[in-house]
């Protein structure tokens, strides 16, 4: 059937995660995996999973370094002209391994994981725009049928934050990070989670501080961005909150797009959906604030 279902997920190392990734593969069955922040190099990530990852029948692109950042694309439906980081990106100041490309089934996969950038007065920052403005060149380069998948390191919107109040002065909300996000999009790409939910609370990342998952205290950074021949075939899209709970989670879940059929139906856009109200604006502040 070819690409059916599509899955990105920050596991903040995989080599922590290893308890928890192999299940969820088992049990969520994604065709394509992107994978961020797996803080391996190439040959240890292949020592670590290769061997358990090719039983499951996936073919894997890597773009890793040791202990930080890393990229990678799972696939079971094929993985072919993989290009390893962005052409003309910047670095920080050499090259970081944050961005894997591969055609999978006819569609052109990203997996990326943008700079932090830290704060909105540092060089970092600066970084952070300019690597945004290389990936949108190279999408722009690239075939109509894409997605973009990962850890884009920024809130869409002020909805895809528990308070917008609690966001000034931070990174993740700043006008030029949004609008180099919005030009990213200007490409044709659709937030297929948005668009499919407009206007539901959804968040795919939880400070580990502070009982924020508990308190559903999170930020929208992980995205699917598809182009129009990708998003016309979405029939879910959905957040794995179920990754997020239990022992030894990444601090963010899993979002998963189904194309042309959905196995576990038009489930809502949050698995298990939070139990904890919205916070009233005002009352809760961000763990590092001080």
């Amino acid at each position: 059937m070819g690409v059916v279902r599509v899955a990105t997920w920050n596991v903040n190392s995989v080599k922590q995660r290893v308890p928890r990734l192999l299940p969820w593969l088992d049990q969520r069955q994604p065709d394509v995996v992107c994978l961020q922040e797996t803080k391996l190099a190439d040959e240890a990530f292949l020592a670590l999973l290769g061997k358990d990852l090719g039983e499951r029948g996936y073919e894997v692109a890597l773009n890793g370094e040791v202990q930080w950042n890393g990229v990678a694309i799972l696939s079971k439906v094929g993985l072919e002209d993989v290009t390893v980081g962005l052409p003309g990106a910047p670095g920080f100041p050499h090259a970081e391994a944050r961005a894997v490309s591969a055609t999978c089934d006819g569609v052109r996969v990203h997996s990326v994981y943008v700079p932090n950038g830290r704060t909105p007065d540092s060089d970092h920052y600066q970084y952070k725009l300019a690597w945004l403005a290389a990936l949108r060149d190279a999408v722009k380069a690239g075939p109509e049928a894409v997605v973009v998948c990962g850890d884009m390191n920024i809130a869409p919107t002020d909805a895809d934050v528990f308070d917008p109040d609690a966001y000034i002065g931070q990174t993740h909300v700043t006008p030029p990070e949004r609008a180099a996000l919005a030009e990213l999009q200007a490409l044709g790409l659709h937030d297929v989670m948005r668009d499919r939910w407009p206007d539901k609370r959804v968040f795919t990342y939880w400070d580990y501080r502070a009982g924020m998952f508990h308190q559903d205290l999170g930020m929208r950074i992980d995205l699917i961005l598809a182009s129009g021949p990708v998003a016309k075939r979405v029939q879910a899209s959905w957040v794995d909150r179920h990754a997020r709970k239990g022992t030894g989670p990444s601090d963010h879940a899993p979002v998963i797009v189904d194309l042309d059929t959905a196995p576990d139906g038009d489930i809502g856009p949050v698995v298990p959906p939070p139990s904890a109200p919205a916070a009233k604006r005002g009352a809760k502040k961000l763990p590092q604030a001080k």
